[in-house]
């Protein structure tokens, strides 16, 4: 399906003259650099960029031709390849660069310069929604798609959620009814969007935000989201404290939060001077636990909001968005059959996901990182729910022929997707807000193993299978080893038994002993996978 490009937030005029000059508004710029943490020497990799990489990994086909939109409008109906790329440039009218320089004096040309500098004229998040949606229209016209793909940075994944919640339910000035946007869109991916909007540690500076919003930025004020995310309201409203209204969720007659995706960055480091106002929990610029939509899939990655660390010029963003778009196997990985917690007991949780031939963490949560898995926050909201998993992780795997290089050659004819799923659990002790140190090792973790799961045929022809060992009981390396049980005890050699109800599949694998011995975990856990094919109609 086509997929459609929305840039984030270019600031002043000065920075969308800036941006418009860009023919992709950036999202064909790449990355060389790569460094595992904030106070890390940078190394060198080269990563192409996500516009040039789907070119390349999926076919798509950029369509120019010296203006799209003109392109668009010059093509007939179902004449484009629906495999095409499309960069949205709603900043294009705001800009001053396309028109003809004014007469001004120099005090005039001086009081330009500032005013560029200040404010954003002739940007509108509504109007902005508003032309995604006429986009989306032409697109699917001259393609002959049922549907497109969007793709947005920060602030443009607001200009769709605009779009979505409210310009969709709006008649058209014809008096014509807008169509559903989840009649036009299948997926939703999203790097860096504040979906619960941008909070500073200081609330001075929520303040001038909300009440002044320099270029454009109280669009980013949790309470005035209201205003372009509510179908009756009007910017500038703020929700009635009746309304119960929370800016992380999206309407399930708006979109379904199972076709979204957000990517949520964990680096404030590697960002510019707003880290210092925002704080340590954030990519920089947006707090972790504003960055998702409530009940969408995400993942973790240690990217700042952009900049050379970026999330969108990163190998990490590319990843995670194209499994999301074109894996047809979803995965969901959680921790089941833990007891109640205690009411003494603080317990957290790091965790690492990796794929097999990827040069990097497909998702990471870390108390290095500011966002720990707090296990004993999670049983406790889990008590008394009859499915008591806490989730750990989820991902999309790719057919292993379409997958990337680095399965091992010996293994050709019988190709299996590989995994793994890195767990560290500590124990937090303190009382009355305050850590306790008397019996502390620091950074030793009560329990910590990597499970590695194998997913595919035995041998050629053979239907799918699964197979899972704990790192720690594999006897040797588990690169030697294909499926990694062939590393265990003949005993053990034994694929998972897998559970079907249609078109899902489950497995539990038990935790190994050391932990089902920590009282946070019990003697029943396990970790629940749960493989949904993505390929069957809902």
């Amino acid at each position: 399906m086509p997929i459609i490009y929305v840039r984030g937030y270019a600031g002043p005029t000065a920075g969308i003259d800036d941006v418009v000059d860009d023919p992709f508004y950036g999202f064909n710029r790449g990355a060389t650099h790569v460094r595992v943490g904030g106070d890390g020497d940078p190394h060198f990799y080269q990563f192409e960029g996500p516009l040039l990489r789907l070119m390349g990994d999926e076919g798509y086909q950029l369509l120019v031709q010296g203006d799209q939109h003109r392109y668009l409008l010059g093509s007939a109906d179902a004449a484009l390849p629906p495999a095409s790329l499309w960069v949205y440039r709603f900043y294009d009218q705001a800009a001053t660069t396309f028109l003809p320089p004014p007469h001004e004096n120099v005090f005039e040309r001086l009081w330009s310069k500032v005013h560029h500098w200040v404010t954003a004229d002739g940007f509108n998040i509504e109007a902005a929604a508003t032309g995604l949606y006429d986009l989306i229209t032409l697109i699917r016209q001259k393609t002959g798609a049922p549907k497109v793909h969007l793709v947005a940075h920060s602030m443009g994944g607001l200009v769709v959620r605009c779009m979505m919640q409210k310009i969709c339910f709006r008649p058209q000035e014809d008096g014509r009814s807008r169509l559903p946007a989840k009649d036009l869109v299948a997926k939703f991916f999203t790097y860096g969007t504040p979906h619960g909007g941008i909070d500073f540690q200081l609330d001075a500076f929520d303040w001038a935000q909300q009440t002044f919003g320099p270029a454009g930025s109280d669009i980013f004020a949790p309470e005035k989201m209201y205003g372009y995310l509510e179908p009756g309201a009007r910017f500038g409203d703020t929700p009635p404290r009746s309304s119960g209204f929370d800016p992380q969720t999206v309407p399930e007659e708006a979109f379904a939060a199972e076709d979204i995706f957000c990517l949520v960055g964990t680096n404030s480091k590697d960002y510019g001077p707003a880290r210092l106002t925002v704080g340590p929990k954030s990519d920089g610029l947006v707090r972790i636990d504003h960055a998702y939509v409530r009940r969408a899939h995400r993942a973790y990655v240690h990217r700042s909001h952009s900049g050379p660390y970026g999330e969108v010029n990163s190998e990490e963003g590319y990843q995670n968005l194209r499994r999301f778009l074109f894996g047809p196997w979803q995965v969901a990985l959680g921790l089941a059959g833990l007891p109640a917690a205690g009411d003494d007991e603080q317990w957290q949780a790091d965790m690492r996901l990796a794929i097999r031939g990827l040069p990097v963490i497909v998702s990471e949560q870390q108390a290095s990182h500011w966002c720990p898995i707090q296990l004993s926050q999670e049983i406790r909201r889990l008590d008394g729910k009859p499915d008591r998993t806490v989730p750990l992780a989820g991902t999309f795997l790719l057919e292993p022929a379409h997958s990337e290089p680095g399965m091992p050659s010996d293994k050709s004819a019988a190709p299996r997707m590989r995994y793994s799923l890195t767990l560290r659990v500590f124990k937090l002790d303190g009382h009355n807000g305050h850590f306790r140190f008397a019996d502390h090792l620091e950074q030793v973790p009560a329990w910590s193993d990597t499970l590695i799961v194998d997913i595919g045929p035995a041998s050629q022809g053979d239907e799918a299978g699964a197979w899972a060992a704990w790192n720690s009981m594999v006897e040797g390396s588990s690169d030697r080893f294909d499926p990694i049980t062939e590393g265990l005890p003949t005993a053990q050699r034994r694929p998972v038994a897998v559970e079907r109800e249609g078109e899902d599949y489950f497995c539990r694998i038990d935790l190994p002993p050391t932990a089902r011995a920590l009282p946070v975990l019990g003697a029943d856990a396990a970790v629940r996978i749960h493989v949904h094919d993505r390929r069957t109609a809902r």
